[in-house]
């Protein structure tokens, strides 16, 4: 197998980074789609396992989980440089927003494109839900625990931190389960 260059790392990262607005949750569809489908750099498991282990990480979830696949395709230099790729965008990005938007704040036409963004990031947030949901929900377990964490989540407003580590016990528990019975 080809060994993945630091540009291609970079420059992957650099255009996630670059398009993705509206968080972490926003990435997903670029994650899945440059990671998983084009490059063949993970499977959508093992991209699903680093993005649920870069929300539970301190940092930002697209940096986390952008340090987690340069590092499994190049080791330490390759977390760097993916890493780097990633917030680069966001770098430039945001130092010429700021210039902009401290200057043409109150412009109706400004205001307006950022409605029509949000709008869009609604959307791809929404397709990237649907389609993990497909390979997280896989039998009757994992589904009652889904419908159990969503209602907890909005009449409680738990913190996602406690969500991920209920759901890891929950996962050791359900598969240890299931071990055991497969070996009976």
């Amino acid at each position: 197998m080809k060994k993945t260059s630091l540009w291609d790392l970079y420059f992957t990262f650099f255009k996630i980074g670059g398009l993705t607005f509206g968080g972490g949750y926003a990435m997903l569809p670029l994650l899945q789609e440059e990671v998983v489908n084009k490059r063949r750099w993970a499977s959508e498991e093992e991209l699903l396992d680093m993005y649920a282990i870069g929300q539970v990480t301190p940092g930002i979830i697209a940096v986390n989980t952008a340090t987690m696949v340069g590092y499994r395709k190049r080791g330490i230099l390759g977390g760097i440089i993916a890493t780097l790729g990633e917030i680069s965008p966001s770098i430039l990005i945001i130092t010429t927003l700021a210039t902009i938007l401290l200057r043409y704040k109150d412009a109706v036409y400004l205001q307006q494109a950022f409605v029509g963004i949000r709008i869009a990031v609604c959307a791809t947030v929404t397709v990237s839900i649907i389609k993990l949901m497909k390979k997280s929900l896989v039998d009757l377990p994992t589904v009652l625990f889904y419908l159990l964490v969503v209602a907890s989540t909005l009449m409680f407003s738990l913190s996602p931190i406690i969500v991920v580590i209920v759901a890891i016990l929950f996962g050791i528990v359900v598969q240890n389960i299931k071990c055991k019975k497969e070996r009976t």
